[in-house]
């Protein structure tokens, strides 16, 4: 029975609290949410398919390109698996280069998450303090690297850079500032009587919830759920190093927080170790440039979660198959849940604290016909057809703009 107190409205795909075009159908009973759906579609580039007409060494730096946060995360689960499929095993030291690489940049993603958090809920001043506190790390990373995002650093076989005596100096110099001012965030999070009540209790994701809709990294770590790919199936140097997977039983945003600070706490402690352990020795070996006919899976811990790279190769300079499952696919089912039974000025912060990246998850769709049980790769025209039918069905009716748009153009 229809609810006449019920609201529907759309947020997105373009709207300010959103940092990327996507949808999300609210209803609504007042200011609570009682139902919610996300509709994926809107930034679609084809990457995955891009991937099948260039060579393994054009992919790696394709597949940097999923997201230009996690560009690390994507670039070394992708070449993990060629290095697998190859029967490649790098250098010690690239290890440690790969590792070290990884953790600047969980650093460097936590650090923004923070900022934008904050500025979600109206605490600008959170968010200038952390993104001044970020440059330094991405300083950091553009002299080992040679760029501030994008970092290019893997290669079949190992890593393209080495560092100095003086990007270590740096980079220890950089993690001390860095240190001190997350103990201060710390201490912000735990004292702070606004930002504490201001994210307590919201979006709530149980940690049955976590586990029945398969949500990863922070997000299922902030409801108690203890996993990380980093402890569970250890790649690069982390066998070698001792750290701590931070839990919280929150089950909130606010746990969401408390874990990304601890976790940045780790961090810099993983770094300081990475510099001592490293080994002298080559950064890269040769790899051939048609891989082995084969297939092989890889999984990596990305900031937001458990990154997933399927590749399968053919035998010749190319892949036949490359599928990537990123961390925000596997958490965006959660966000529905995390929204019911909040209230609509909750929704942004709600789907902030996946830290989610849209354009990591969107995939193009092909419609089965039921008759001739034929794929159809759908077209542009008529996703932009299905689009303005499906807003009609919501009371928006875009017919009026659309002629006057093609009159214009």
């Amino acid at each position: 029975m229809h609810d006449p107190g019920e609201v529907k409205i759309t947020i997105g795909p373009q709207h300010p609290a959103l940092k990327e075009p996507e949808s999300f159908l609210l209803s609504l009973h007042g200011e609570k949410i009682t139902a919610s759906s996300v509709r994926l579609g809107y930034n679609h580039r084809g990457i995955e398919k891009a991937c099948e007409d260039r060579t393994y060494v054009q992919d790696l730096y394709l597949v940097e390109r999923v997201c230009g946060i996690c560009s690390h995360s994507h670039s070394t689960c992708f070449v993990q698996a060629v290095e697998e499929i190859a029967g490649i095993e790098i250098p010690a030291r690239a290890s440690y280069l790969r590792t070290l690489i990884s953790e600047l940049e969980r650093i460097h993603s936590h650090l923004l998450w923070l900022g934008v958090a904050g500025h979600e809920i109206g605490f600008d001043t959170l968010l200038m303090y952390t993104w001044r506190d970020r440059e330094a790390v991405m300083d950091v990373l553009a002299a080992i690297t040679g760029n501030r995002v994008n970092y290019g650093m893997n290669t079949i076989g190992g890593v393209r850079r080495d560092i100095t005596p003086q990007h270590k100096e740096m980079v220890l110099k950089a993690i001390d500032i860095l240190e001190e001012r997350t103990k201060y965030y710390i201490e912000l999070g735990l004292g702070e009587s606004t930002l504490l009540k201001r994210l307590s209790g919201v979006g709530k994701l149980t940690n049955e919830d976590v586990v029945r809709l398969g949500a990863v990294g922070p997000t299922a770590r902030a409801s108690g759920w203890g996993r990380d790919v980093r402890k569970d199936d250890p790649y690069a140097a982390y066998a070698h190093l001792d750290f701590k997977v931070i839990t919280n039983d929150q089950c909130d945003v606010y746990g969401r927080t408390l874990v990304r600070l601890g976790e940045l706490m780790e961090a810099y402690s993983m770094v300081r170790q990475i510099l001592q352990k490293m080994p002298d020795g080559p950064i890269a070996v040769k790899a051939p440039r048609k891989i082995p006919a084969g297939e092989a899976v890889s999984r990596y811990e990305a900031p937001r979660g458990e990154d997933f790279h399927y590749v399968r190769s053919n035998g010749t300079d190319k892949p036949d198959r490359v599928k990537v499952r990123a961390p925000t696919l596997a958490n965006v089912q959660a966000v529905s849940k995390m929204l019911e039974g909040g209230y609509l000025a909750d929704m942004s912060i709600v789907v902030a604290a996946i830290d989610p990246c849209f354009s990591c998850t969107d995939r193009l769709i092909s419609v089965c016909d039921e008759d001739t049980q034929k794929k159809n790769t759908v077209s542009w025209e008529s996703i932009r057809l299905k689009g303005i039918d499906w807003y009609k069905n919501q009371g928006i009716d875009f017919t009026y703009l659309n002629k006057k748009l093609a009159r214009k153009f």
